[in-house]
């Protein structure tokens, strides 16, 4: 069922008819002053906004089959303007991510930091560490290269040549999960195994050149400045057409990859999941370390962390900075990170994925009044989730227009009824995107030029027709490409609908 009414006739006191139809909780302030003329553009658009397609026209329009649920509401008096089965539960795909940041954001605050150490088991004596030496993390997802370059630089400075025991890595700090979402191809880089150490979003850059002889192809821990090659992933080029990579994790966490010989051009790279991030880390330190002059053993994954003094310690960015990046790029280990240190810093055991996101789904519950909020992880990445319109803008309105989520959100670029860039819109989109085969999402806030705000959440999915998809179709079903590009431009187009009905 659709419902809906023009923001004139709401703010020129038809307010008594649809007092009933607000979210719970919502803002207790009153309307905005009347409507003036010109925040509309004057009479011929107003005109226009009337005679614009229903929601429904648009939504039979886009031929996404499936499920189409929007809301849309005045940020800042909760009163619902227009929605489309708003109670209907739908995987969110990566707007999860939007509800990840503020659950960490107001449980760890932006100014928090994850900290990378090097501790030691024992005093420097004549440049050696007397006994142990431990890589420790607490699970920073933007650690890379350059930063644990930047470490063995200091351990150096420190006077710091060698160990008399072992090189180890301890990554307990946050539960080790081998892979996000396990119906994901092997392959795919945003589907990385997830701990307390994380490097390059555990991730390792494969790269491969035609040679004399078949190809030559190359393994390492890439940063702006480095390139180390590892030994903990190996790459062999066989000759075949399909499946393009085939995985197997042998003896000592090595991934083994294959490629299929008729998938390489002459030249190309990509980069794959890496599924032992600590022994990943731990061995690009150890090559790091060798080209300074610090000799180091074969690094050694251990359960429990021994007492020791810090010898280094490098600092993440603020949360604050990490959100925003996340929100920006979607990257889905960033969200996981978090959404597991928020978790346990409510003092919930979190040993599994799907632990962890109950412990959000109560946070939601509690203090949105989120009853059918069911997330499967933090980053959407699961298909097994579902939030319902009405629960997102519930949610978006009581944080707050202005707030520390509105503030985090990327701009979304308006567009034109047909997708292309609308270079004279008067709103702007703060808001965060999802897509997943046969699901396109979008959420966040409307701003007029003119102060107004809408929040809103947009949610289409074909999950009868995600079902379907084999195995080894995942990363490009047929049709989904197309149908996603439908479902952008539906959301796009119920935007314009909403700015010209409602004044923004």
């Amino acid at each position: 069922m659709l419902r809906g009414f023009s923001r004139r006739a709401f703010l020129g006191g038809a307010v008594s008819a649809v007092a009933g139809v607000a979210f719970a909780e919502a803002p207790t302030v009153s309307p905005r002053p009347g409507q003036r003329p010109e925040a509309l553009g004057g009479a011929a658009p107003r005109l226009a906004a009337l005679a614009a397609p229903s929601a429904e026209d648009l939504i039979a329009e886009a031929r996404l089959g499936g499920e189409v649920s929007f809301a849309v509401a005045d940020a800042r008096t909760g009163v619902v303007l227009e929605s489309h089965g708003a109670d209907l539960g739908l995987p969110p795909a990566s707007v999860t991510k939007a509800v990840t940041a503020l659950y960490g954001l107001s449980t760890l605050g932006p100014d928090f930091r994850f900290r990378t150490q090097l501790v030691a088991t024992g005093p420097v004596q004549a440049g050696k560490v007397q006994g142990d030496l431990i890589l420790v993390g607490t699970g920073d997802p933007l650690l890379d290269t350059d930063a644990l370059s930047a470490m063995v630089a200091r351990l150096k400075a420190a006077g710091v040549s060698g160990v008399t025991g072992g090189f180890r890595v301890f990554a307990g700090m946050l539960p080790y999960m081998r892979e996000i979402d396990p119906e994901q191809p092997d392959h795919v880089g945003y589907n990385p195994a997830v701990s307390g150490v994380n490097l390059n979003f555990n991730r390792v850059h494969f790269e491969w050149k035609r040679a004399t002889n078949g190809w030559a192809v190359a393994m390492d821990a890439r940063s702006d400045t480095l390139r180390p090659a590892v030994s903990m992933a190996k790459m062999s080029v066989v000759s075949r057409d399909l499946p393009t990579y085939t995985y197997r994790e042998a003896q000592g966490g090595v991934d083994e990859w294959t490629v299929a010989s008729t998938a390489l051009g002459n030249a190309g790279s990509r980069w794959l999941p890496v599924r032992r991030p600590d022994l990943y880390a731990g061995e690009v330190m150890q090559v790091l370390a060798a080209a300074q002059g610090i000799r180091l053993p074969k690094i050694e994954a251990i359960a429990a962390m021994p007492s020791g003094t810090v010898l280094v310690q490098h600092e993440s960015a603020p949360l604050s900075a990490i959100v925003r990046e996340m929100l920006k790029y979607s990257t889905n280990l960033t969200a996981e990170v978090i959404g597991l240190t928020a978790s346990a810093t409510r003092g919930v055991p979190v040993t599994r994925l799907d632990a962890s996101a109950q412990a959000m789904n109560d946070w939601m519950q509690d203090g949105f009044g989120a009853a059918g909020a069911r997330f499967v992880d933090h980053s959407g990445l699961g298909g097994g989730s579902r939030i319902s319109a009405a629960d997102m803008v519930r949610m978006l309105i009581k944080a707050g227009p202005g707030g520390v989520l509105h503030g985090h959100l990327k701009e979304v670029v308006p567009q034109d009824e047909e997708g292309k860039t609308l270079s004279d819109a008067r709103y702007s989109i703060q808001a965060k995107t999802g897509t997943l085969n046969f699901v396109s999402t979008l959420a966040g806030y409307v701003t007029g030029a003119d102060g107004a705000l809408l929040a809103f959440a947009i949610f289409t999915g074909d999950t009868a027709r995600r079902a379907r998809i084999a195995p080894e179709d995942m990363e490009r079903p047929d049709g989904a490409r197309a149908w996603s590009r439908r479902s952008r431009l539906l959301q796009h187009r119920l935007i314009n609908r909403w700015a010209g009905l409602y004044g923004v």
